[in-house]
């Protein structure tokens, strides 16, 4: 590509017009102490000299200046490969020192914001990948295992048998769910998870999930309560199934860190005219400062090793935090060390439809008007 080079003359104007006044005047008290010239000879003299100093100078200096800046200019783009970056394909590359230092500063800072962010994707994606290979390598050495000791003599024994296919249907079972979640959250992701719409009641959906998750939760004697036991229906429009599969995440979550005999709450509030505040509390162990931040990320776990014990795939945080942001909603988290957490989301209402009326009932109310109409 053909490097155009947007001249300028400011740096030749003033240089020229300094020696040329300096010659000039030089030249006119020269003729005048050694020839003795004075008057309108001397002055025209020295406009004369002025003039044809001045644009000699001029010339000079700026074929001059142009080549020996182009010669370096065009070496340091060359150099840092500013013909690639595209905030300098489409114009000019001035040769004005000021403007090209400032460019290229800019350039250079933008390159290292560059990297930096090369930087941190490519520790995102190395300790993405490690996550991924730990998460899918402890169900399949499970699932190995098993076989491999059916394979090498447990067969014969039923007993042994059957308690061993049924772990490693575990151990698949756990693969197809780190799959699946895997699945959804790249399809969430890349915008391709295509949200169904409707509208329904959030407190019955609750419900619901609380019915699921009742054997998990008698396991640990966590009960599973509505803030306000006398709750009315309320409806919202937003996907049933993605904002169900949020709640029971979230509750789940609730379930695995909380204490025994614990307790979380459920509590749906009107936060404005268009919008509802689900929240879901508990008394667990709560979450330290440092954790929050990175809690919606990918595979990240606050207590690893208990969390694993719980089973789960890791993702179950990042895929809720997805579902709520492609409703155009947010999520929130409080959460107090050794007291308890608290996650939170808005979602919409459901607008008000004015209901509409049959034959019988339009028939009934065009009676009533004409009887008062008579009256």
């Amino acid at each position: 590509m053909k490097i155009n080079f947007k001249k300028t003359y400011k740096f030749a104007i003033k240089s020229a017009l300094f020696i040329s006044l300096f010659a000039a005047g030089f030249a006119v008290i020269m003729v005048s102490l050694f020839f003795g010239s004075k008057g309108n000879d001397l002055l025209l003299f020295g406009f004369v000299c002025l003039f044809i100093i001045y644009l000699f100078s001029f010339l000079v200096l700026q074929y001059r200046v142009e080549r020996f800046i182009y010669r370096r200019v065009k070496k340091i783009y060359d150099d840092v490969s500013l013909l690639e970056s595209s905030s300098f394909i489409n114009q000019p590359i001035t040769t004005d020192m000021e403007t090209l230092t400032r460019e290229v500063k800019k350039f250079a800072t933008d390159k290292k914001l560059e990297i930096e962010m090369l930087q941190v994707r490519e520790e995102y994606r190395r300790e993405f990948l490690g996550n991924v290979s730990h998460e899918l390598k402890t169900p399949l050495f499970t699932v190995q295992g098993y076989l491999s000791t059916l394979i090498d003599g447990a067969m014969d024994d039923k007993t042994v048998r059957k308690k061993y296919l049924k772990r490693a249907e575990k151990g698949v079972e756990r693969l197809i769910y780190i799959v699946e979640d895997l699945d959804m959250i790249t399809k969430l992701e890349s915008g391709d998870l295509n949200l169904e719409f409707s509208e329904f009641d959030i407190v019955e959906l609750v419900q619901n999930v609380f019915d699921l998750l009742e054997m998990k939760a008698d396991k640990k004697k966590i009960t599973l309560a509505f803030e306000n036991y006398h709750i009315q229906p309320i409806l919202v429009h937003g996907d049933k199934d993605k904002i169900q599969q949020v709640v029971e995440n979230l509750i789940v979550n609730s379930i695995k860190y909380g204490k025994e005999g614990g307790l979380t709450e459920v509590a749906i509030v009107n936060l404005t005219k268009k919008k509802v505040l689900v929240r879901i509390t508990d008394n667990g162990e709560g979450i330290e400062k440092q954790n929050i931040p990175r809690l919606f990320e990918r595979f990240y776990r606050v207590n690893k090793s208990g969390s694993r014990a719980e089973g789960g795939s890791g993702l179950g945080l990042a895929i809720v935090k997805h579902i709520i942001e492609a409703h155009k909603e947010k999520i929130y988290v409080e959460s107090e060390f050794g007291i308890g957490s608290e996650f939170s989301f808005t979602i919409e209402k459901a607008r008000l439809r004015k209901p509409e009326l049959n034959l019988e009932q339009i028939y009934n109310k065009s009676l009533s008007i004409n009887k008062l109409n008579k009256k």
